[in-house]
């Protein structure tokens, strides 16, 4: 008897974490927070990663890396990103083990092996690279200087979830250094620009772009720019981040460039970053009750085959045809797999791949053979059709983009649902509890309104949209003049 799971009207929580062990896509360690991301998951992010590279490289950006351990002393120099992230951090205090003379087999630290100074393992990195664009910056020559790396990162999250909040999780982070502050401020906003290209153009994922309120802002910036998704069950999740940093690690570590009439000045910095939570976007946008929907542009398997067969005589013949699809698919571009493992059903391969969110599956039988045929699966839709073999490729390739476009449209669709006006406190509490989604609401921009809200409903502000009307209004709390609306929803 099939297993019977959990859908996303039951329980959405448990139906995300069902999702995530039959697609194959990670499970949790003996870590405690941390997650083992198995290869069909690490196929995708390593898809994204590919895409986002390029991007960045597109955008003058080079590659490097920067050590994993911060001494405590220059995590502590920009006293606002310490005190942001002080409360996540793991700290490395000895560097050697000893046997335990009291338990035969054992290990204890060696109390003689402590550290003179202790080390942070990163939460971020802005610390470690500053202290080195130190010593690479010396003069208006030297900028601007564009750097991403591709590195983990270890935050000490009390709740966690995989994909969404793990102790340990995979991001880029890009920290570029600029001789004027409109050039940083420009970077900051290309990088924005860069992440909802990627999310809508290859996840699928419609965002809206925004600026963060200060209390939400990155710890040490002066804006933070951010691109916000709809879940599918009305909640905001935090797609990417761009942080236009001022002076303020300049100033911390004093890092200083010579213009060109040899004035000194501190450089003006930009971070940004995504990191593996965009794996828990992709889930929770496009996901069924049936597994995943992968978008063909970062699907590691595009299509697969599935021969239905009795005797070796079919089954050669059938691959003799599904062996010349592949060739044209490949010159195509499209990766295909053809599935003639013996030792599993049909009906359990389908399931299999349903659930892995494979956009197309073809299927060939005896008859299909006999005439000319096969059939073809679209997994965004779940429509079948038996069409003739000769020409599939086109039609398979024509599919690609038609499914792209249509999990995208539906989640745009989904969305404007799901976006509601309110002028009224009172009808966004009910709503908010009743319907979830967005709220487009006016707020008086002041931080103690706004904690209020988040105390009585659990709702934060996902950001100040970069694209609002200015529309006079009165914030719905205070009755206090407002300039425009801002988004409120609750949020991963």
């Amino acid at each position: 008897m099939a297993k019977k799971y959990t859908t996303r009207a039951e329980d959405y929580s448990k139906w995300y974490n069902e999702l995530v062990a039959r697609a194959d896509l990670a499970e949790h360690s003996d870590v405690k927070g941390c997650m083992i991301i198995k290869p069909y998951g690490y196929a995708i992010w390593e898809n994204m990663r590919d895409v986002l590279d390029v991007k960045f490289k597109e955008t003058g950006h080079s590659n490097a890396y920067f050590p994993i351990f911060i001494p405590k002393r220059l995590f502590e120099a920009e006293e606002k990103n310490a005190e942001g992230f002080a409360k996540e951090c793991a700290v490395v205090t000895h560097y050697r083990l000893k046997a335990d003379p009291n338990q035969k087999g054992k290990l204890m630290v060696d109390p003689e092996a402590k550290l003179e100074e202790e080390l942070i393992v990163r939460p971020t990195s802005e610390a470690i690279i500053w202290n080195t664009y130190k010593r690479w910056i010396q003069s208006y020559r030297d900028l601007p200087i564009l750097i991403n790396q591709w590195a983990n990162v270890v935050r000490w999250e009390m709740r966690t979830r995989i994909f969404l909040r793990t102790a340990e999780f995979l991001w880029q982070e890009g920290h570029t250094a600029h001789a004027t502050k409109e050039e940083a401020i420009e970077e900051t906003e290309r990088m924005c620009d860069v992440y909802a290209d990627f999310a809508e153009n290859y996840m699928a994922v419609p965002v809206i772009k925004g600026l963060k309120s200060p209390s939400e802002r990155f710890a040490g910036a002066e804006e933070t720019y951010c691109i916000e998704a709809m879940m599918q069950d009305g909640k905001a999740l935090q797609a990417g981040t761009s942080h236009f940093l001022g002076q303020n690690f300049a100033q911390a570590f004093d890092v200083k460039f010579a213009d060109a009439e040899g004035k000194l000045e501190y450089v003006w910095a930009t971070s940004w970053g995504v990191s593996t939570r965009l794996m828990g976007a992709l889930i929770m946008t496009h996901s069924d009750d049936d597994g995943m929907i992968v978008p063909p542009r970062l699907a590691p398997l595009q299509v697969v085959a599935v021969p239905i067969y009795k005797t070796e005589e079919e089954l050669k013949a059938i691959t003799e045809k599904f062996d010349q699809l592949s060739k044209e698919l490949a010159a195509k571009g499209i990766s295909f797999k053809f599935d003639d493992d013996d030792n599993r059903r049909p009906g359990w391969k389908f399931a299999e791949y349903e659930a892995k969110g494979i956009p197309v599956r073809l299927a060939m039988g005896p008859r299909d053979l006999e005439n000319g045929n096969v059939e073809v699966a679209r997994r965004d839709n779940k429509t079948k059709e038996v069409i003739p073999f000769e020409g599939v490729a086109d039609v398979i390739e024509g599919l690609m983009e038609e499914i792209q476009q249509n999990i995208y449209d539906r989640a745009v669709k989904f969305r404007e649902e799901h976006t509601h006006v309110v002028d009224s406190y009172d009808e966004f509490k009910l709503r908010l509890e009743a319907e979830g989604g967005f709220y487009l609401a006016h707020w008086d921009g002041t931080e103690e309104t706004e904690e209020k809200i988040k105390e009585e409903t659990k709702a934060t502000i996902r950001c100040i949209p970069l694209e609002r009307d200015e529309e006079e209004g009165v914030c719905m709390v205070t009755g206090k003049p407002s300039k425009g609306r801002v988004i409120f929803a609750k949020a991963y």
